[in-house]
């Protein structure tokens, strides 16, 4: 699963054509979104009874932090479990005893060894020109939003720069983002408001 976003990324990242990209960042989402159900799932059975643990990994599943070895990492920066800890208000053991549990279930072990940091670029768009669709959605869970949105900002030959999707169990009110090459025009606004499951738009 995890090689079939990266082919798709790959590809996203080399195509010319704005509706391939647009595919591929539609494939990429949704395929992301079932293995991240999955891992939650799987997070929650692990951790049953260990809300502590729990706490602390879903933390690493929220900022992309990865395990190596006994490490705790943001890309190739080592990170502290001390802080880690402070950060949540929790005793810094726990953060060692949580990575000792995780590397000790097969599939948790290699989804965080693997795991990444994403940038969001909501807030940096403007500084360089870039546009920002911010989307609260009727129900996050609803299919087609994104496809949605990227096939409007495709017919214009805009290109996105970036989607992101807040995780739902994460996130209080998850929103939808989606950065795009330049500023989306504001006769836009009203055919993006129209696409189903959508609750209302803010644009940057």
């Amino acid at each position: 699963m995890l090689i079939s976003i990266l082919i798709f990324m790959i590809a996203y990242y080399y195509t010319t054509s704005l509706k391939y990209k647009c595919g591929c960042a539609i494939f990429i989402y949704y395929v992301s979104y079932g293995v991240f159900m999955n891992i939650r799932e799987k997070i929650d059975e692990c951790f049953e009874g260990y809300y502590v643990q729990k706490k602390i990994t879903y933390l690493l599943l929220k900022y992309g932090l990865k395990i190596k070895g006994d490490k705790i990492y943001c890309g190739p920066i080592e990170q502290s479990n001390s802080k880690l800890a402070r950060a949540i208000s929790v005793d810094y053991r726990a953060v060692t005893d949580t990575i000792k549990k995780i590397k000790k279930e097969p599939e948790l072990k290699e989804f965080f060894s693997s795991i990444e940091p994403t940038p969001n670029l909501k807030n940096t768009a403007s500084k360089v020109g870039w546009g920002v669709i911010e989307i609260i959605p009727e129900n996050p869970h609803l299919p087609g939003i994104f496809a949605g949105v990227s096939k409007i900002i495709a017919d214009e030959e805009i290109s996105i720069r970036q989607a992101i999707g807040e995780d739902y169990e994460l996130t209080e009110n998850p929103r939808f983002i989606v950065v795009t090459e330049s500023p989306i025009p504001d006769r836009l606004i009203s055919k993006i408001k129209q696409v189903n499951g959508i609750k209302g738009i803010t644009i940057y």
